[in-house]
């Protein structure tokens, strides 16, 4: 069941998957009013925000490019006004890009994924601290961005570009998290490993986890459900000293 307690308003991006909506819903069971943002698959994002609600939580799905600007304002703005004041941001939304070496990858390709994974998660952080920072009036709150344990593997011969992006999340991370630290606002990452998501499949991979499972420590790969659960705890008040770490969920690997 819910936590009785209302713990404010949650935007978690790309949440209508894998990932991002195991997030959207162990926050909504831990009592945040969640804001399930999706830029397709709408019948997804009904069916995870439906979830919460069946529930006993709050929730709405909301669509939006967040690597628009005009769509993350849009984002924000619906998210208040059904759900309340904002208290906490997770910016899962990110494209692979799909497979391809460095010296194959196109001026395409690479603008998609910088504009998605990186461009989108400063101006989803930008509205937020707008929003959270007691410079601008606010009470306080709390991000995670999902990296990826790619930041620091380099994904070579897979996704060097994807990786890169990550890479930026890692460095918008630590810095973010310096600058709004006496604003109430702390700023973490987590960084998955190898998850069991489609996202395999869908870049044409399906056997991909099989492939490497031997490389992971642990010798299998990780559930979305795990890598929530490093999310909810760095946005409790258990994590309350952290800011600018960035947690590694890959299973040793």
């Amino acid at each position: 069941m819910p936590s009785e307690n209302n713990l404010g308003t949650i935007i978690v991006t790309g949440a209508s998957r894998g990932i991002g909506a195991a997030i959207a819903e162990l926050a909504g069971a831990r009592g945040f009013s969640v804001a399930v943002n999706f830029a397709s698959g709408k019948s997804e994002a009904n069916a995870v925000a439906a979830k919460i609600v069946s529930a006993g939580g709050r929730a709405c799905a909301i669509q939006a490019d967040v690597a628009h600007e005009e769509d993350v304002v849009r984002l924000f703005e619906t998210a208040e006004h059904e759900l309340g004041p904002i208290k906490a941001l997770v910016n899962n939304a990110a494209i692979t890009g799909g497979f391809s070496r460095v010296d194959s990858v196109t001026e395409k390709t690479l603008e998609r994924v910088m504009a998605v994974n990186v461009t989108g998660a400063f101006l989803c952080a930008r509205e937020a601290v707008r929003r959270m920072s007691t410079k601008h009036g606010g009470s306080g709150g709390a991000i995670v961005n999902i990296s990826s344990r790619a930041a620091r593997t380099g994904s070579a011969g897979e996704w060097v570009h994807y990786a890169a992006s990550k890479g930026a999340i890692d460095s918008l991370t630590i810095g973010l998290a310096r600058e709004v630290a006496t604003e109430g606002i702390r700023v973490n990452a987590v960084a998955p490993g190898l998850i069991e998501t489609g996202l395999h499949a869908a870049n044409g991979a399906p056997d991909r986890l099989q492939r490497l499972a031997a490389s992971i420590p642990m010798q299998r790969p990780g559930t979305p459900k795990e890598v929530a659960e490093g999310v909810l705890w760095l946005l409790s008040p258990a994590a309350s000293y952290t800011t600018g770490a960035i947690l590694e969920i890959g299973g040793g690997r």
